[in-house]
């Protein structure tokens, strides 16, 4: 059941959505919550930054981290104004974001011209038969550090 705090929330992430679709960016916006508090806010800068990754989820998720002081954001959820884009998800799942709450979906970003389906698509198929070519080379080579980093002894984990 989603209480009317929750639909604040997720208001406060369409309102940050429309305030920056003012301010020159992106129709997105997301807020993240902890402890039943906002604790970071993050809205579209890519093309106001000249920063492909200046997603709102994204930009939400690096000040949160820094407010919180930590990089593992279990017992948060982030409400944002539109389906997070498989960059966006990939930060939530590597953050530990533990619930995710959306307004538009990834059909209605779609229809004005911010479609990642396609995204979705490459990412289902083998590396070399995706539309920008990839290609595996020194492996040999690089498995090392992986290597060095499964024998350290004091690493952190996450």
């Amino acid at each position: 059941m989603i209480t009317e705090q929750q639909k604040q929330w997720m208001r406060e992430a369409i309102a940050l959505s429309s305030r920056n679709v003012d301010n020159g960016g992106g129709p997105f916006g997301a807020v993240i919550v902890k402890d039943d508090h906002i604790v970071a806010c993050g809205v579209n800068r890519v093309t106001a930054d000249n920063d492909p990754t200046a997603h709102a989820e994204v930009n939400a998720i690096r000040a949160a981290a820094k407010q919180l002081g930590t990089f593992d954001l279990s017992g948060c959820d982030i409400y944002t104004s539109c389906e997070p884009c498989p960059m966006c998800l990939s930060a939530i799942y590597w953050a530990h974001i533990d619930r995710i709450y959306y307004a538009n979906t990834k059909y209605d970003a779609k229809a004005i011209d911010f479609d990642d389906l396609f995204i979705y698509d490459q990412l289902s198929l083998a590396p070399e038969l995706r539309s920008i070519p990839s290609h595996r080379m020194l492996g040999d080579e690089a498995i090392a550090t992986f290597d060095k980093w499964r024998e350290k002894e004091d690493k952190i984990e996450y």
